[in-house]
């Protein structure tokens, strides 16, 4: 393995345990991981079910995507991730677009520059049957 596909590696592996990370703050300090966002915590009823419920699996899920992808060496679970990440990226622009919210400037660039090496590790991965 060549040293950039190493560090390829690393940064993939880094930009997974974040989202691990991310997700288990909405289990622990839910107040303090909704605040990271932006958003307040809802009220205890309906909202703050799906608030917490939704952005759990978001960011557990893509982080564990993450890390089989890069542990696994099967780039399906990469591109997975990258369909949430960049997704997220696309929609929020959308959201500024369409909807009134702010530009979220500096999370959209996070969500570009992590799917692209997230992107660029697949690319470096053998195709696997499914």
């Amino acid at each position: 393995m060549t040293m950039a596909f190493n560090l390829l590696r690393g940064l993939a592996t880094l930009c997974g345990l974040l989202m691990v990370v991310m997700g288990l703050n909405f289990i622990l300090d839910p107040a303090a991981a909704v605040a990271q966002l932006g958003m307040p915590l809802l009220p205890g009823d309906q909202g703050r079910s799906t608030q917490l419920g939704d952005l759990t699996a978001f960011f557990l899920s893509m982080g564990a995507m993450i890390l089989l992808g890069t542990w696994t060496g099967n780039r399906t679970w990469l591109y997975a991730a990258v369909m949430l990440m960049g997704g997220t990226a696309l929609f929020r622009t959308l959201a500024y677009a369409l909807h009134g919210a702010d530009f979220a400037t500096q999370e959209i660039v996070v969500e570009v520059i992590s799917s692209i090496i997230l992107l660029l590790m697949a690319s470096k991965l053998p195709a696997k049957p499914v």
